[in-house]
């Protein structure tokens, strides 16, 4: 599974994991025994109906057109999703994050042919294993790819902190960040006090206090403790 960032509104760097090979390899099968259990339904159902009829072309509707467009559907109106991929968790996302609009989906679904049903899914592989952010052909022109929802998130990597009953906040302001926002503050300082990496501590306290718009009353070391502390009392607290 292939990591990489993504920069949100507030400037913030987040790591999304791109969904690995297996899990989408796993979701087209299972997206294909989809499709081709409707095909048999709908072939015994409509050959029931049709029999006799020497005018087919409703039988080739119905069996063709919701397997023509099965991708192109279930994405737009499943936040990215179908079947196999919602089974695997997984679902199509823009590089910044943000949920792709029709024409994304358009476009990734358009260069299908050429990706997976033509190659037989060798070129989408080859390009997903080269691009780095598990980008297929059809991905890298619609600006998309697919990401892993499973969080895998240790303990020391969430935004919980213990704080006294009795604590007072100091930086209202802290709610312009989200828990994945904080989650990296958090994981950087963390990692910079372990490796005593102090420059990198004094640039994460001047970009925190630039986002928030305020004049840290602290040290930095002290000042981003505080600003993760008063989060956890703002968020669960409130």
């Amino acid at each position: 599974m292939d990591n990489f960032q993504i920069e949100t509104a507030q400037n913030v760097s987040i790591q999304q994991n791109a969904a690995g090979i297996g899990e989408r390899i796993l979701a087209y099968i299972i997206d294909l025994l989809i499709l081709v259990s409707y095909f048999l339904i709908a072939a015994f159902i409509t050959g029931v109906i049709t029999s006799g009829l020497q005018d087919s072309w409703v039988l080739w509707l119905i069996l063709g057109i919701p397997i023509f467009l099965y991708f192109l559907l279930w994405e737009t109106f499943w936040n990215g999703r179908t079947p196999g991929k919602a089974a695997l968790k997984i679902k199509v996302v823009r590089l910044d994050g943000s949920r792709p609009t029709f024409s994304n989906y358009l476009i990734r679904w358009l260069l299908r042919l050429l990706d997976i049903t033509l190659a037989s899914g060798g070129v989408a592989i080859v390009t997903i294993l080269l691009t780095g952010k598990g980008q297929r052909l059809g991905d890298m022109a619609a600006g998309t790819t697919v990401i892993s929802e499973r969080q895998k998130v240790r303990f020391n990597q969430t935004i919980l902190v213990d704080i006294p009953e009795d604590y007072t906040p100091v930086y209202p302001q802290v709610t312009v960040f989200s828990d994945a926002e904080i989650r990296t503050i958090k994981t950087l300082y963390t990692e910079a006090k372990r490796d005593g990496a102090h420059h990198v501590i004094l640039e994460l306290s001047k970009k925190i206090s630039t986002i928030m718009k305020v004049a840290p009353q602290e040290k930095p070391l002290y000042f981003i403790d505080r600003v993760i502390a008063d989060y956890n009392y703002y968020t669960q607290r409130l």
